[in-house]
Parts: structure tokens; C-alpha cells; sequence
């Protein structure tokens, strides 16, 4: 998990010698900002609420405040800051009915993407998505939480690439950035994240086999158990609001039809 500005500083200079005009370097150096940024949202470092302090972030990112300013305004477009008018920046910290509406529609894409998946893979791909799997077994062993998330990631970008269809990457990344950081945390309970682990081997076991339908049941069935981790982990008063939330009625069937 990154601590601080020593994390960004070799970038930062890289950009900084870039033999190409100024303004390029600049967009250069705001994209890799906002990287930095989306990843300590997805992992906790910056809290939902949280202000956006423009010196503390200058100083632990090492840049002005310029592609500090230029970051954060790619990311509202994203929907995981908020800008507040004179008033800086914060990062989104979305309702608990808000969590189960972008879970229910995660889940259909996911549901999808495994679905089409499993009939177009080729076998380069499973190879691909088998090696990174391994790679995650590794992190999980040695509780390696930011490592193994970000390979987890990495394996449910690979089947949505497998689906082929450009579309619904485009939608799939779209949500999925705004659920980053949830999707993260519903692996602090150790029972649920080996849960999740058993999960990413079945998930082979079906890709492997061509079995389309099992396998956008699975996707389906696995990121209803991250909103239950996701509900569950919510402490404090905000607890009895989580539990209270209503979820919408095709949620519900979906849910009740995996019992």
C-alpha cells in the first residue's frame, strides 16, 4: 500500500525529462497523478468524504498543483471525486442504496462478459487468465491484500476482454472504477476472501469447459457475496442503514433464484 511521495518520485522525474513539448509532459504527469490517486481510493489510503487536502497531496505526490487540479477533474468524470465549487475536492462516498444499484448492474456486466467468455476465449487466453490466477494464490497465501486485489482485478479485465465485444468493455470500466474501493474491502473478512479465491477456481473449471451459462451464474453469484461482504463490513449506525436498504425487486428475484 503506498506510503509516501518516494512512491511517485521516479515517475516525476521521468515525466520531468521527457524530450517531448511541455503540454504532453503535463498530461503525462496528470494521468499518472490520477492513477495514484484512483488506486489509495480502491484501497482505503483516501477515505469516501474524505477532503481532498491540495498541500498535503503536492507534497506526497512531489507535483504542483496544476496536474493535482487536472487529476481530480478526470476523476469526478469518473464519478469517484466530487468537486466543490471554492471548496476543493473530495472523494465520492456513495448511499448504501446507491452500493446496491451499481452491484446490481456490476453483476449483469460481469454476468455477461463470463457468459460470452466462455463460448470465445482462445486458449492463449485461458493460459493467460490461469497464469495470473496463480500469481493470485501466491498473494492470498502470504495475505498480500493490495497485491492479490490487484491481480484479481486484472483476471476479471481478462475475461471481459475475452468476450470481445468493445461495448461493454467500455460500460464494464465504467462502473467497475466506481466500486473499486468497495470491491477491495469485502475482502477484510478472511473467510469471505478465501470464499472468493474458491470462487476464482471455479471460475477456470467453467471458462476451461465452454459452459456459458454456469459460468455467468458464477459471476453473478460472486459479486452478490461481495455486496453482502461489502453491506456487512459498513460499521457503526451505518450498519442498521446498510441492512435497512431496499433493494430492488429484480435484485431480489436474482438473489432468491442462486438459493
Amino acid at each position: 500500500m503506498p506510503s509516501d511521495c518516494a512512491l511517485v518520485s521516479a515517475d516525476t522525474d521521468r515525466a520531468a525529462v521527457s524530450p517531448t513539448s511541455g503540454p504532453i509532459a503535463r498530461r503525462v504527469l496528470h494521468e499518472e497523478v490520477a492513477a495514484r490517486l484512483r488506486e489509495w481510493i480502491t484501497e482505503g489510503v483516501l477515505a469516501p468524504g474524505e477532503r481532498l487536502n491540495e498541500r498535503v497531496l503536492c507534497d506526497r505526490l512531489a507535483v504542483s498543483r496544476t496536474p493535482l487540479r487536472e487529476a481530480c477533474k478526470m476523476l469526478a468524470a469518473q464519478n469517484l471525486v466530487v468537486l466543490h465549487p471554492h471548496r476543493g475536492a473530495s472523494v465520492a462516498a456513495p448511499s448504501a442504496e446507491d452500493v446496491c444499484h451499481l452491484f446490481e448492474l456490476m453483476a449483469a456486466l460481469e454476468g455477461l462478459s463470463g457468459e460470452l467468455a466462455a463460448l470465445r476465449h482462445d486458449a492463449a487466453e485461458l493460459r493467460e487468465i490461469r497464469a495470473l490466477h496463480r500469481e493470485m494464490l501466491t498473494a492470498h497465501a502470504a495475505g498480500d491484500l493490495p497485491a492479490y486485489y490487484r491481480l484479481n482485478r486484472a483476471i476479471h479485465a481478462a475475461i471481459n476482454a475475452c468476450a470481445r465485444n468493445p461495448m461493454l468493455t467500455q460500460t464494464y470500466d465504467s462502473v467497475n472504477l466506481r466500486i473499486q474501493h468497495l470491491r477491495f474491502r469485502s475482502n477484510f473478512n478472511r473467510a469471505k476472501w478465501d470464499a472468493a479465491v474458491a470462487d476464482h477456481e471455479r471460475m477456470l473449471e467453467v471458462l476451461a469447459r465452454r459452459d456459458a451459462s454456469a459460468m455467468r451464474a458464477l459471476l453473478e453469484a460472486h459479486l452478490r457475496a461481495k455486496l453482502e461482504a461489502v453491506l456487512e463490513g459498513v460499521g457503526g449506525a451505518g450498519a442498521a442503514d446498510a441492512a435497512a436498504v431496499a433493494r430492488p425487486a429484480a435484485w431480489m428475484a436474482l438473489a432468491g433464484a442462486s438459493r
